[in-house]
């Protein structure tokens, strides 16, 4: 086919929705105070205070997600702690040893279809405890999950109240990261709230750079003072914006509210779910099968090498892992911009 690449690689691949466009643009010329001092920053904060029904938490926006892992895990931890997380956790796989940059060992867990278990936690929690020789070792002081997973997989309600009680009964804190956040809460099998979130977690973070923004991640502190001095600790990890306005005006855009009361976040989170429906239905009607079961907006599809080298001159996607000595598994995402035509597209290669 003589046509531009479709493209299926990630959820920022492209710029930002035409409502934040728009609002960026019109507040351009503006001159307001830096690094997130500004009206638009405490709008947006009030906002999704409001959408959390949690007016005491605290609301800060920082310009990345591996820079808010960093800097979120270092200023909630000791010196001397570590994070517990699933062995495919982002943080463990692809963010380059970050936090073991900022002085925090990753204690990672078996994981099934990307998710660890309150068992599991738990058990790794005993087992410092019990040892005679922990002064020696790595001290768990926080759990890191993220919702969705990085198989695009989800913790239900129960597991994640189950995760958060065993966090609460040890002292450690509860983390999540939200960077496809969107797509978990338009997922049709998802019961995880916002709210839910705000009244369970410690902290986690509302992506924007996958979910409709330029770039740019809300990081929520559910209790006000849990992070003393964080703005000087975002500054060190060099994850604060000057110009922080433009994160507000995101952020502002992305939890307005229409005329029936929707979020525009959520409204995107649903694009990429619906074109992520229509596209599973698709890879299952040419036949082919999949890796595993994944209900967002990430599918993983096991297809010959050979029928991977051909659709990658038409088709960008990502390279997931070798199945056997024919076949790989890619995976394939949808977005808050993928249209009807790009799933079209992508089932008649296939």
């Amino acid at each position: 086919m003589s046509q531009q690449k479709l493209w299926f690689m990630s959820d920022y691949m492209e710029g930002a929705c035409p409502e934040i466009m728009e609002a960026l643009a019109a507040t351009n010329l503006e001159h307001t105070p830096g690094y997130g001092t500004d009206e638009y920053c405490e709008q947006a904060r009030e906002k999704i205070k409001e959408a959390l029904s949690c007016p005491a938490a605290e609301v800060h926006f920082l310009v990345g997600g591996t820079q808010t892992n960093a800097t979120v895990i270092d200023a909630l931890l000791k010196g001397y702690q570590g994070v517990i997380a699933a062995a495919t956790g982002h943080i463990n796989v692809h963010e380059s040893g970050a936090i073991e940059f900022g002085g925090h060992k990753i204690l990672a867990l078996h994981q099934k279809l990307g998710k660890i278990s309150a068992a599991d936690i738990e058990a790794r929690i005993l087992a410092y405890n019990n040892d005679p020789s922990r002064d020696h070792t790595v001290m768990p002081g926080m759990v890191y999950i993220s919702q969705p997973t990085e198989y695009g997989t989800l913790y239900s309600l129960k597991e994640l109240q189950e995760i958060s009680r065993i966090c609460k009964v040890y002292g450690i804190y509860l983390y999540v990261d939200g960077a496809r956040l969107a797509y978990a809460l338009a997922c049709p099998e998802n019961d995880v709230t916002l709210k839910d979130l705000a009244q369970l977690a410690d902290a986690f973070y509302i992506g924007g750079t996958k979910c409709g923004a330029l770039f740019g991640e809300a990081v929520v502190f559910t209790k006000p003072g849990l992070a003393p001095h964080f703005v000087t600790t975002v500054k060190q990890h060099g994850a604060m914006l000057a110009k922080g306005r433009l994160l507000g005006v995101q952020f502002g855009t992305l939890f307005s509210r229409d005329k029936d009361g929707r979020l525009l976040y959520e409204k995107l989170g649903e694009n990429g779910m619906r074109t992520a429906a229509k596209l599973r239905k698709a890879i299952e009607s040419k036949g082919y099968r999949f890796l595993l079961d994944s209900p967002t907006n990430q599918i993983f599809v096991v297809m010959e090498d050979s029928r991977i080298e051909k659709l990658s001159q038409n088709v960008n996607f990502e390279f997931w892992e070798r199945v056997d000595g024919t076949h790989s598994a890619v995976r394939f995402v949808t977005g808050w911009a993928t249209t009807e035509e790009d799933i079209d597209g992508l089932a008649a290669l296939l």
